[in-house]
Order: C-alpha cells, then sequence, then structure tokens
C-alpha cells in the first residue's frame, strides 16, 4: 500500500456551511442559556466532569479571551511546530484517519491523511455543554416532524412547485403513505451543527447552522482525531492538556442506534446495508461504523442504487432482498443531492422506501431536515404545535435559533428579499440542498436575489442572519501546503442517535461531537475548495 499526502484537492465530505460577519444582529437581543438551565447530557462515556480544564468556567470575557490566547506559548515557535506536525501526520496515518485519493477514489492502495488541526480548538465549555443537552430535544423534534404529514405538505407547498428535487422526494413520501407503511421500526441519526455567535457586549450564544438528517458524515475519522491531539499536546510538554479533551467516540454511539434498529427488526440473519456513492473516497469514515456492527456480529453489505434498481425486490410482506440477502436496515450515505439521482435510481428509491426494511433515514425524515423545515421551526407557536407538553424542550431549542425568514411570496417574503438586497452582507442565502457550497452571500446574494425577486423561485431559498464566531489561532494541516498560522473559525457538531418502533421511543441518545475549522476568509467551505478540517474541542 502506498501512502500518499493529502493535496490541495478537497474531500468532498468536508463541507462547510459556516458563515462569519462583522455585522451586529439584525433581530433584537439574543437570549443565552446558561449551563445549569442546559443541563448535561453528554455522549457515550462522557462526564462534564472530566473535561474541566485550567481556566475553564472564567464566564463569557474570559472564554473570549481564552479562545483568542489558546496556544500562544508554542504558536510562533517555528522548530517546535514543524516538529509536532511531522509528529501529527504520523500519528494520522497511524491512527486511521485516512481517505482516498481524487485520483483513485475507488481504490484503498493509495490513501492519504485527511486534513486536520495541528492543534485543538477552544470551544466555550457552557456552549458545548448546551450543545449536548439540547440533542435529544432535537431528535424528538425531527422525529415529531416525520411523522406530522399535515405540517410537511403545509410547509415545503411552495417549496416543491420551484424545486424539483424536493418535489420528487415529496411525491414518493405521499405514495408511500397513501400505500400504507410497513416500515414499524424507525431509526433516526442526525447532527446538529452550531457556531458560536459573538453578540455586540462580547458575550457568545450558541446559534444552530443547520440539522443534518441524512449521510450526516465523519462520525468514524472524528472518533480517531482525539488520540491525535492528544498525541501532540503531551509531545509539545502539555500532557494535563491532553488529559483534559473531552472524550468522543461517535463510531460506536451510531453502531448503537443502527444495531438496535436491526435487532427490533426481528431476524437474526438479516443484513444491514450501507447505501453509499459510486466515488467512495471517504470509506474509511463509513468503515469506522461498519466494523463497529461486524463487533457486534451483525452483518454488514455495501450497495449502490444501481445494485437496488437491478437486484432488489420485495416479497408479499415488503421485505427487502438485495441479491438474496435480506435487509434489516437501510443506513444511507448519499442520496441527498440531485447529482445521485437519475431515472433507476429514484426507482430504486421508491422500492426501498416502500420495504419493510429500517431506513436510516425514512424519506419523511429527509424532508424533516431541509431548509424550509428548519426556517418555519422559528416561527412563533411552531414548536410548541409540534411537541406539546415539552416546555423544557422548546425553550432548550428556542435558544439555539439564529434568525431565520421566508421569501414565500408575499408581503413577509418582498420585505425580506428588499432587506436582502439593501443589506447582502447580514445574511446568507439558502437553498433546499445538503452537501455544502451551496451557501449565497454577499454580492452573488443580492444578484441572485435581484433576478428572482418577483419569481416563485425565490420560495425555493430561505435567508439567515449571517453569524460572527470569535476567531482563534491554528495551523491547518493539508500535504503540500505551507505550514502557516492561520485566523480561524470552528463549527461544532452533535450526532444524535434515535430509535422508535411504532411510537415508542425506545433510544434517544446523543452520539458524540465533531468540530470543524476553517480559515476566516473562506465563506463558505464549497464542495472543491474543501476549506473545512478535523478538529478537537478544549474546553474554556
Amino acid at each position: 500500500m502506498r501512502i500518499r499526502t493529502l493535496g490541495r484537492g478537497s474531500p468532498p465530505q468536508l463541507r462547510w456551511r459556516g458563515v462569519v460577519s462583522s455585522c451586529p444582529a439584525l433581530i433584537g437581543p439574543r437570549r443565552r442559556q446558561s449551563a445549569a438551565e442546559a443541563g448535561r447530557k453528554w455522549g457515550p462515556g462522557q462526564s462534564s466532569g472530566a473535561v474541566r480544564p485550567r481556566g475553564a468556567g472564567r464566564g463569557a470575557e474570559g472564554a473570549v479571551l481564552a479562545m483568542a490566547a489558546l496556544w500562544e506559548d508554542v504558536l510562533y515557535n517555528e522548530l517546535v511546530i514543524r516538529e509536532a506536525a511531522s509528529l501529527a501526520v504520523d500519528a494520522a496515518l497511524l491512527g486511521g484517519m485516512l481517505m482516498r485519493t481524487e485520483e483513485e477514489p475507488n481504490a484503498s492502495d493509495v490513501v492519504n491523511y485527511a486534513p486536520f488541526t495541528l492543534l485543538p480548538s477552544a470551544v466555550p465549555s457552557a456552549l458545548f455543554e448546551q450543545a449536548y443537552a439540547v440533542q435529544q430535544d432535537f431528535n424528538l423534534l425531527v422525529d415529531a416532524i416525520s411523522q406530522n404529514k399535515e405540517f410537511l405538505e403545509c410547509t415545503l407547498a411552495n417549496t416543491i412547485k420551484v424545486d424539483d428535487f424536493t418535489a420528487r422526494l415529496f411525491r414518493i413520501y405521499t405514495q408511500v403513505l397513501e400505500e400504507g407503511l410497513a416500515q414499524s421500526v424507525f431509526l433516526g441519526i442526525n447532527r446538529s451543527d452550531y457556531m458560536f455567535d459573538r453578540g455586540a457586549d462580547g458575550t457568545l450564544a450558541l446559534k444552530q447552522i443547520e440539522i443534518n438528517t441524512i449521510a450526516a458524515s465523519f462520525g468514524g475519522l472524528t472518533s480517531r482525531t482525539l488520540a491525535v491531539h492528544r498525541q501532540v499536546l503531551k509531545t509539545l510538554g502539555k500532557s494535563e492538556e491532553a488529559s483534559h479533551l473531552p472524550p468522543n467516540n461517535p463510531s460506536k454511539g451510531l453502531a448503537l442506534g443502527i444495531a438496535k434498529a436491526w435487532e427490533l427488526y426481528g431476524s437474526q440473519s438479516a443484513v444491514v446495508m450501507f447505501l453509499v456513492e459510486e466515488v467512495q473516497r471517504n470509506i474509511f469514515d463509513q468503515r469506522c461504523v461498519e466494523n463497529e456492527l461486524w463487533n457486534r456480529n451483525i452483518r454488514v453489505i455495501r450497495k449502490q442504487f444501481r445494485d437496488v434498481f437491478e437486484q432488489g425486490s420485495l416479497d408479499d410482506a415488503r421485505r427487502l432482498y438485495i441479491d438474496g440477502q435480506e435487509v434489516a436496515v437501510v443506513y444511507y450515505r448519499e442520496g441527498y443531492v440531485p447529482q445521485n439521482y437519475n431515472l433507476q435510481n429514484w426507482e430504486a428509491r421508491l422500492l426501498l422506501e416502500r420495504s419493510r426494511a429500517v431506513k436510516c433515514p425514512d424519506i419523511a425524515t429527509q424532508l424533516a431536515g431541509t431548509k424550509k423545515v428548519q426556517q418555519e421551526l422559528s416561527r412563533p407557536g411552531t414548536l410548541e404545535r409540534l411537541l406539546p407538553g415539552h416546555a423544557e424542550s422548546v425553550a432548550r431549542i428556542r435558544a439555539t435559533f439564529a434568525g431565520l425568514y421566508s421569501l414565500d411570496l408575499g408581503e413577509e417574503g418582498d420585505k425580506m428579499a428588499a432587506t436582502a438586497i439593501a443589506d447582502p452582507d447580514w445574511f446568507v442565502l439558502k437553498p433546499q440542498r445538503e452537501g455544502g457550497g451551496n451557501n449565497l452571500y454577499g454580492e452573488e446574494l443580492r444578484q441572485v436575489l435581484e433576478k428572482i425577486k418577483d419569481s416563485p423561485e425565490r420560495t425555493s431559498y430561505i435567508l439567515m442572519d449571517k453569524i460572527k464566531p470569535q476567531p482563534s489561532k491554528n495551523y491547518l494541516l493539508r500535504a503540500h501546503t505551507p505550514l502557516k498560522v492561520s485566523e480561524c473559525i470552528s463549527e461544532l457538531g452533535i450526532f444524535g442517535v434515535y430509535v422508535r418502533q411504532g411510537k415508542e421511543m425506545v433510544m434517544n441518545k446523543s452520539a458524540g461531537h465533531l468540530l470543524r475549522t476553517k480559515a476566516v476568509e473562506h465563506a463558505d467551505g464549497g464542495v472543491a475548495a474543501g476549506v473545512a478540517v478535523l478538529d478537537t474541542p478544549y474546553l474554556v
């Protein structure tokens, strides 16, 4: 096997949707939620008491200063940094932080390391705890939306008129409902992504960028990033700091959810099917989860939409068979963008949705993750209607919302379109797409809105406030790229897993975290740009 260092070409899975602005918030004062209010709901094997580094709990001003000044004693020591970077790359390769190359994306005999930060990045401990505390609430919310046909129909009514991809998904959704669901066990694996917004008074607040309900990636490789950063800190003489990095193993947490769904399906001989893309550069991230299942004696197969179309069938009980093997769970690692589909692939998707197999996600849950649904959730009273009797959950969820605005035709949409055209640097224009690199900013935002401001096409977008995070200094390790200190901002994702059987919630957990960091000069880490890298939080 040849090990090739990672070039400038970017892994498409390292997508980025974070934004940065120097402008004040458009809407009034934002409510901060304290750690005490949030409670402490940590990932598998995590304890809040084990992750309090020196200086933690210093308050909002202290956290900002700590984020800006972290690692200053080594950041500009060229010799120390070069030695640490060399060790870090070796540790990443040794620890399995691997990706296939762009040149040979389906071959594992040539690999490179996934790009990552040299040093862990500062994350405010109170906001980290808040993000974990709200994840189970978001799991409940996503599941509630997926079961609410009226809400999805009403929310997406205008979007499906102008967005063909969402419309095709919605047609399959309604067809399966009309036929009657064969599926009785439901598995959700999602990742809620946040940035730390610095208000005009200098305080930091957790603000949600989006929630990913399909193919949320890097749970595997981020499980291995922690060991690399611990080794780097020890090499720098920072053993105490290394011991304070919060434990993290999303691979195990995601596999626990898949295993529970497989168990409830009720057939020991049935398999778990990973539905994967034709180009599989990020296969090692998936293998981490896959190996956890094999360790539980659960058989895993890897298939593409083409295989489902050619080999898939349903029996009279709508059990799904692929090449003669019964499938208990379908775990989607593709199917989230229009480019994943041709006519045959749409037929394959319909076959899967009609089956008894547990889909992760089922198509209703994929629709629950659309940007239009995210915007609708911010309307007063919507959360209360979706989660009746869960006032505390509603409060925790709402505390994470940034400003979100509709562009539907009518007075409200007209006003927001005009506001964004007049002051585009205050907003992000977001289409109904996953995968990163789709958002519009600044002058490009203005030009697009000017073009579609009087067209129904604008209803396929939503507007969101820009977020102003606190920058910090770090090194972004990519092969064949000069080693230099960069001003960076980070995005924190929390993985959530839930399993429902009928109406009973059998499992509801947070399953670990993902921190990604990028240089501040990049507004959006597009599919080809590859500006975001893997990171580990250091709590301050």
